[in-house]
């Protein structure tokens, strides 16, 4: 795994648009003009936000294919790559906290309230033990769904939102 980035480079995570896009890309890959159409943002903004992604580590390049005489490179993304995100600095700490309620509220906004969903706020005390499973259990409910995910609009699926946050207090 590469090196954690610093903090400006970190920020890379703190745009909404390359959240979307990070989550769109742990399902399939595509192409710039494929997840421009999808977000229906303009391909040259989501090629800048791609390449950030790109160097920063969060998206791999996994074909190039010849497109009316040019090359499209399709990235996808891999939630065990990049730079591990629970060993930050408060004040990266505050920066990935900022963007995860930023994402709650966007896709609060697009929230289903005739479907299936749970929803918990805690704050509380518990013992260590209990504390590490729920953690372990969290991870392991992180990676059970980033494995699932299935490419935009594919049949017999879902769109869902997953948002967790779990972090001892001072």
């Amino acid at each position: 795994m590469p090196e954690s980035p610093p903090l400006d480079d970190l920020r890379v995570l703190a745009h909404p648009l390359r959240m979307r896009i990070l989550s769109l890309l742990t399902g399939t890959a595509m192409s710039a003009s494929e997840v421009a159409r999808e977000l229906g943002e303009s391909q040259a903004n989501v090629s800048y936000h791609l390449r950030r992604l790109h160097v920063a580590g969060l998206l791999h390049i996994t074909e190039e294919v010849r497109i009316r005489g040019g090359q499209a490179k399709r990235y996808r993304h891999d939630p065990e790559s990049g730079p591990d995100l629970t060993k930050r600095d408060p004040a990266e700490e505050q920066v990935l906290v900022a963007m995860l309620a930023g994402e709650l509220r966007r896709r609060g906004a697009d929230r289903d309230p005739a479907k299936l969903s749970t929803l918990t706020d805690a704050e509380l005390w518990v013992d260590p033990i209990v504390w590490e499973q729920v953690v372990d259990q969290a991870r392991e409910l992180s990676r059970l769904l980033h494995a699932a995910a299935e490419p935009p609009h594919t049949a017999g699926t879902v769109r869902v939102s997953a948002t967790l946050a779990l972090f001892e207090m001072k």
